[in-house]
């Protein structure tokens, strides 16, 4: 005989989909009374009227470790979200749920999204740096410095395009292109053990002995074989093209090989980000990097795992109707995020990401685009 209707167990994922239902805060409030409480730690506190509320199930399984500072694959990584069109509230209030201040007192290097000089999301907006530069001085940094190598034309001029070299005069913040670092001793060559590089790569020295390292990054996809470009695509912007001046042409090798988007992934081992917001309230959802159908995402990003970040990005990027390469597997098994879990750079599964919101606006959102992550 079948079991009463009325006696059946109820998953977590469905409890949660009632909470959300029957209105959430009123029905989930001795659940949220569990989760942690979260402040911004920074000299200057951002108010919020609720407290975070986890949206993904979480769970746990025994895995080797990874390199150190790192995510373990054990361990739970938290993703802020804040549902708007407006940047400089959603940044503020991602980094408010996030509640971890990882750059007091730090020599700060800050890297956006200036592969070009075109227009957000192709670029990072000018909203949404500005908003992060002002809370990362709240926050205590001793300096801060913007910097990137452009793909598609010189970062210099990507910068006065965006207007960010006024910027940089007005908040008084200094801007490095990686292309004027013309010398060897500039780079480090890194060869990562099992790297598809042939000869390693180099990485801008700048950014080793940058105390705390920031990203930012868009929502896009990527046509040059990248698949998507957000948070781990991103720091190929800090590899250099050459070696200092001329020889040999790392780019070419990238973008000419067949392992690119294995390749993207082991450029992020030569460093770890402190923080990394993805501006997500515009998106591209074909082609990309810098054209394509803009849509709204409606959304602000926050973590500090790189890997939990993409995650969530590309599973908004498949509800906003992006339907390219990316989404024919499980984001997972995408080449990108399958080879940083293979290296240890972030959490190994869907299921140990934590959505944190603050708002029913924002609580129902990341439920749908956890449809698509699960």
């Amino acid at each position: 005989m079948s079991q009463p209707k009325s006696n059946r167990p109820i998953t977590r994922r469905n409890f949660l989909r009632l909470l959300l239902t029957l209105g959430g805060s009123v029905l989930a409030t001795p659940f949220l009374q569990a989760c942690e409480r979260l402040s911004l730690t920074g000299p200057t506190a951002i108010p919020t009227p609720m407290q975070p509320t986890p949206i993904a199930t979480i769970t746990s399984s025994p895995t080797p470790s990874p390199s150190p500072g790192s995510t373990a694959a054990t361990d739970v990584a938290k993703v802020a979200l804040v549902k708007t069109r407006d940047r400089a509230t959603g940044v503020r209030g991602a980094l408010q749920l996030l509640g971890t201040n990882p750059i007091r007192g730090k020599q700060v290097l800050l890297k956006p999204n200036f592969n070009s000089a075109d227009p957000s999301p192709a670029s990072t907006h000018p909203t949404t740096l500005k908003t992060l530069v002002e809370l990362l001085q709240e926050m205590g940094a001793s300096s801060l410095t913007v910097a990137d190598r452009s793909g598609m034309d010189h970062s210099r001029q990507v910068m006065q395009s965006l207007g960010v070299i006024a910027m940089a005069r007005e908040l008084g913040f200094e801007t490095l292109s990686f292309e004027d670092l013309q010398s060897e001793n500039d780079w480090e060559l890194i060869q990562p053990p099992g790297s598809h590089w042939k000869n390693g790569f180099p990485f801008a020295r700048p950014v080793l002995n940058a105390q705390a390292v920031v990203q930012t990054c868009c929502l896009k996809p990527h046509r040059f074989g990248g698949h998507f470009t957000m948070s781990l695509k991103n720091t190929v912007g800090m590899v250099g093209k050459y070696m200092g001046h001329g020889g040999y042409n790392y780019m070419n090798e990238l973008h000419a090989s067949p392992y690119q988007r294995l390749m993207i992934a082991e450029a992020n081992t030569a460093y770890t980000p402190a923080l990394v917001v993805l501006d997500g309230v515009e998106a591209f959802i074909d082609q990309g990097p810098d054209t394509g159908t803009k849509v709204f995402g409606d959304m602000i990003l926050a973590g500090t795992d790189r890997v939990a970040i993409d995650a969530v990005g590309l599973a908004a990027l498949r509800f906003l109707g992006y339907r390219g390469e990316a989404a024919r597997d499980s984001i997972f098994q995408q080449d990108q995020i399958a080879r940083a879990v293979e290296l240890g750079l972030g959490v190994d599964s869907p299921k140990k990401i934590q959505i944190l919101t603050g708002d029913s606006e924002s609580e129902a959102y990341a439920a749908q685009i956890q449809d698509y992550l699960l």
